[in-house]
């Protein structure tokens, strides 16, 4: 996300002005920009205060969960838990995962055209709290439900409050600001999984996700509150959607949802096979994002070379992206099963271990974010370190295979993808936002996270070779992989980097 605000008016069409001439596509006038004026002075300070309080909260909530859920789904029934192979359950993460970005894309566009950013936030901000109270119920219909009303949630969330925060930020240093509302949230990713794991592993599951609701909740609190500061900010629609539009738009989507709610009927009642469920939104996921672009191809101004150049870097991310997601699953799955994590006699809870990389974020981001450079070398330094951290994994898990290892491997491991995390994320968002022109702020925010999802879900679906393979040769193959990728984006830098915002 972006940060600091100015103390002056920033609209998004400040931001990302377009020559005149640039319409759209079967409109008479300019396109809008994404929200009606913009906070200013004081006021433009404390929206950001304000939205950085409600990104504090989101994110516990998101963390806090993402700690717990695949070691809940692996524990033994009796235990509390689901039962899960752990190809399974680590399948069901990066399904969640990637479905949470994925939303953000009808999330922004009910932002963007109906409800505006505020009354986005509050709706997806509710959602959040009631799926994660609903997961709270011990049943596998609860599981999916909290599930799904948690994905919808974060899907008009997330891309709301990054355009409020293009809207108060200023154009100039957009990617500092990014940087700087970035480091701010990691707060909530170092203290959700301390408090949520303490709460699922040693007293019971579901205290938990109990204790993720109340997060969310007290984030949709300080949000009401500080409405006042966003003067017009997000007050309304950008462009508002149109009658033949929303009817349109009401048929896709009562035919989306009503396909969801018999998928989840069917897998929660054991009708229909879960791996099947979870292969179809692989192939979804993968290919969404590029059939998007193709779209905004064609209805948004935007150069078809930078088009191209901002969709062969977002490409390359989601390599990165591929390493990251597996710190929930894969990792506190190596974490539970073959670390030795007692310290003075007392056994530290595996998902405690996901607090070691938002405390490298902080400690590393006042020094990683001055550093400047293209991009693509951006991109490619944050392959090189993701691909490096696997391999040195490959090493921890043959190590493993004698004896339980030390917690520092996997501390290595944080601080590795933890330096690659402070380069890569904030880059991809303010290029989003530097390509994005008005009226498709959240949009292209949304296919950021996307190509995150793309990501996501390959390293989800790419575990499953653990079923035949090592775990030294998984890790091994997994970071070589990511380096070549890396070296890919290197060799071809010079001919990316004239269609790409400076």
């Amino acid at each position: 996300m972006e940060s600091p605000s100015r103390s002056h008016d920033h609209s998004t069409g400040a931001l990302l002005r377009l020559p005149s001439k640039h319409k759209q596509p079967g409109a008479g006038t300019s396109v809008p920009p994404v929200h009606d004026g913009g906070a200013t002075g004081p006021g433009a300070r404390r929206a950001f205060i304000t939205l950085l309080g409600v990104d504090l909260w989101e994110r516990f909530s998101f963390f806090g969960m993402a700690a717990i859920l695949v070691l809940y789904l692996t524990a033994a029934p009796a235990d509390g838990g689901m039962g899960m192979a752990s190809q399974t359950a680590t399948a069901v993460f990066a399904a969640y995962m990637s479905l949470n970005f994925m939303a953000g894309l009808p999330g922004g566009w009910l932002a963007d055209r109906v409800l505006g950013a505020r009354r986005a936030v509050l709706l997806g901000g509710a959602l959040i709290a009631t799926g994660h109270a609903v997961l709270s119920i011990t049943s596998a219909p609860a599981l999916y439900a909290g599930l799904a009303l948690i994905v919808v949630g974060t899907g008009l969330t997330k891309p709301s409050l990054a355009a409020m925060v293009a809207a108060v930020s200023g154009a100039e240093k957009r990617e500092e600001a990014f940087s700087r509302f970035y480091m701010c949230i990691q707060v909530s990713a170092l203290l959700a999984p301390v408090v949520t794991g303490l709460l699922a592993e040693k007293v019971a599951w579901h205290l938990g996700f109990a204790a993720a609701a109340f997060g969310m909740a007290a984030g949709l609190a300080q949000f009401s509150i500080g409405l006042r500061s966003f003067e017009r900010v997000g007050r309304g629609p950008a462009r508002p959607v149109s009658r033949e539009e929303a009817r349109t738009a009401a048929r896709r989507a009562a035919m989306v949802l009503a396909v969801a709610a018999v998928a989840v009927t069917a897998v929660a009642l054991g009708v229909l096979p879960l791996t099947a469920v979870l292969a179809l939104l692989g192939l979804a996921t993968l290919s969404l994002p590029f059939l998007y672009l193709r779209m905004l191809s064609r209805r948004t101004p935007v150069d078809g070379k930078q088009l191209s150049a901002f969709t062969a870097v977002m490409g390359a991310s989601a390599a990165f992206w591929m390493i990251f997601a597996q710190s929930g699953s894969v990792l506190s799955l190596f974490a539970e099963r073959h670390t030795d994590r007692v310290v003075l006699a007392f056994e530290v809870p595996a998902s405690w271990l996901l607090s070691v990389h938002p405390l490298f974020v902080l400690l590393l981001a006042p020094f990683v974010t001055r550093l400047r450079g293209a991009v693509t070398t951006k991109v490619a330094g944050a392959l090189g370190v993701a691909g490096l951290s696997f391999v040195v994994m490959a090493g921890a898990a043959l190590m493993a295979q004698d004896r339980p290892v030390s917690m520092g491997w996997l501390i290595g491991v944080y601080l590795l993808y933890s330096f690659g995390e402070i380069i890569l994320a904030p880059a991809g968002l303010a290029l989003a936002a530097a390509v994005a022109p008005p009226g498709f702020m959240s949009r292209f925010l949304a296919l950021n996270g996307m190509f995150a999802a793309v990501g996501v879900v390959l390293g989800g679906q790419l575990y499953r070779l653990t079923a035949v393979l090592p775990l030294p040769v998984y890790f091994l193959l997994m970071g070589t992989a990511v380096l070549a990728v890396g070296a890919a984006v290197m060799a071809t830098a010079r001919r990316l980097r004239p269609y790409l915002p400076a």
